[in-house]
């Protein structure tokens, strides 16, 4: 018997549902995929990555307080093709990576951005594998 399906979504409260959403569009590619108001009165914008089934939610819920991360809670990691290019991509929007690049000697690597209210993003840039054929 199986206890549960699959991960459907998981949520990150914010205080600045606009700023996050652009965020998570315009620097990560991810998409909208709706927006609705929770029964209890929180605002939530769903969030599609390219080649995943999973969502994030990203919930604005003002009468709960501030959003405070603390350091190392919680992070998402995506997976990007180059890290090199994304930094470009990143400086073209006026932003670095918070930690890193760093390398693997196989090939590869990590680094780190931050997103709106400091939740932590983990960019790996898998090891290449070689053309066989060469």
């Amino acid at each position: 018997m199986t206890i549960v399906k699959k991960l459907l979504h998981t949520r990150f409260r914010v205080d600045d549902l606009a700023r996050t959403v652009k965020f998570y569009t315009e620097i990560l590619g991810l998409r909208e995929v709706r927006r609705h108001q929770s029964p209890r009165g929180s605002e939530l914008v769903f969030m599609a990555t390219p080649n995943s089934d999973e969502l994030i939610e990203l919930c604005s819920f003002p009468s709960s307080g501030p959003v405070h991360v603390q350091a190392d809670l919680v992070h998402l990691a995506f997976e990007v093709d180059s890290l090199e290019a994304f930094g470009r991509h990143l400086a073209a929007h006026g932003m670095t990576f918070s930690d890193g690049p760093v390398y693997r000697e196989g090939g590869g690597g990590f680094a780190f951005i931050d997103a709106p209210e400091g939740y932590e993003v983990e960019l790996i840039e898998p090891a290449h594998q070689q053309d066989a054929s060469k």
